[in-house]
């Protein structure tokens, strides 16, 4: 066993960066008598807006909600279909039936992500958006995406729970659509100390019409216009945000700087690498190989001391949640492919490079004994 323990994540150590600041926000809260929409969410929702190169964001509760309320801002409901990924963390799928929609699954291309190819196929007269994941960081080809829904008059929201930051034909992700849903949960790149999300867009009439459902449905207070929610970010993770969004783009750097190690070193083993799209800049929320060994490969990491997840190991269509879409094994033949060998390797803000390596010698002990 070896001595070195190299945890998937080290949230205490990411956070610890950053601890003067953190503990001065909660100060700030806690002594403005004010802890829900108020001046934190405020300057957050500013300044994240001003990074994303966006005129709004609206803070709500989790990714999850992020995607819901764009969904009921644009009337996709009952009737309605929404084209998704098939390989995708399952929130993705229940933003769209908890708005009353039903999800029509498309194959990724070799980036993971949605297949722009694909997707004409699965367009039919009820289809009223697409949902683009940009998963595992790496941005998915908005640019075809975009063309295609244009030409078919779809609404395009983009599921950036783990892409912040990240580019594509040089934009930056929320951006890139007609809306975007953040997640800010703590394991994210940008990632508070518990939930948090937002929705991103260029549309004012949706921002409002969002900002309102996330809070009851009223835009004036016991005024409600609407049946909404309570989805609203809270003041203290706003101000804990705000102190960690100037840091968002040093962090990203290291993150790739440790996934260009991972790409050169652990090349000629039998590992399929991230293939990164020309175009596209990822931000490395995680750094997945597949390997037809992978539960063995996992289980020779833990006890050299390295920490790995699987991202995921069950695609949604073959879940318990969405058997009444009678999709059976082998119907998505791809997203199952990568869901038996998908496995994560060691990445965050303060792994280094001398950890990094030590993954790296790990994965080839691991194949060098055959």
């Amino acid at each position: 066993m070896s001595t070195t323990a190299i945890p998937f994540l080290d949230l205490k150590a990411s956070n610890a960066q950053y601890r003067e600041q953190l503990l001065r926000a909660c100060e700030r809260v806690i002594d403005s008598g004010w802890y829900v929409l108020g001046r934190e969410v405020q300057a957050f929702e500013q300044a994240f807006a001003e990074y994303c190169g966006v005129k709004h964001a609206i803070g709500v509760s989790n990714g999850l909600d992020a995607l819901h309320l764009i969904l009921r801002a644009m009337d996709i409901g009952t009737g309605d279909e929404v084209i998704v990924p098939s390989n995708t963390y399952i929130a993705t799928w229940l933003a769209v039936t908890q708005a009353g929609a039903t999800p029509v699954p498309v194959e990724p291309d070799d980036s993971y992500n949605l297949d722009p190819s694909r997707i004409e196929a699965a367009i039919t007269p009820r289809t009223k958006a697409i949902i683009a994941v940009h998963l595992y960081g790496q941005p998915a080809d908005m640019v075809a995406i975009m063309a295609l829904a244009e030409r078919h008059d779809l609404k395009v929201i983009e599921d950036a729970a783990q892409a912040h930051g990240a580019l594509d034909a040089g934009r930056r992700t929320g951006g890139l659509g007609h809306a975007a849903g953040f997640s800010f949960y703590p394991g994210k790149n940008l990632g508070a100390l518990g939930d948090g999300g937002a929705v991103t867009t260029q549309d004012d009439a949706l921002a409002e019409r969002v900002r309102m459902l996330a809070n009851y449905g009223s835009k004036v207070k016991y005024q409600h216009e609407q049946q909404g929610y309570n989805c609203r970010l809270d003041e203290l993770q706003a101000a804990l945000l705000a102190v960690k969004l100037p840091h968002l783009d040093a962090d990203i750097t290291h993150r790739r700087q440790i996934a260009d190690f991972y790409q050169r070193e652990l090349a000629g083993l039998p590992l399929v690498l991230p293939k990164v799209r020309a175009g596209a800049e990822p931000v490395w929320h995680l750094y997945v190989v597949q390997s037809e060994r992978r539960d063995a490969l996992q289980q020779a990491l833990a006890t050299a001391g390295v920490g790995t997840l699987i991202h995921y190991p069950v695609p949604p269509h073959r879940q318990g949640a969405y058997a009444e879409l009678n999709l059976p094994e082998g119907s998505l033949p791809v997203a199952e492919a990568i869901h038996r060998q998908v496995l994560s390797l060691p990445m965050g803000p303060t792994l280094t490079l001398e950890h990094a390596a030590v993954v790296v010698q790990a994965c080839r002990d691991f194949f060098a004994k055959g």
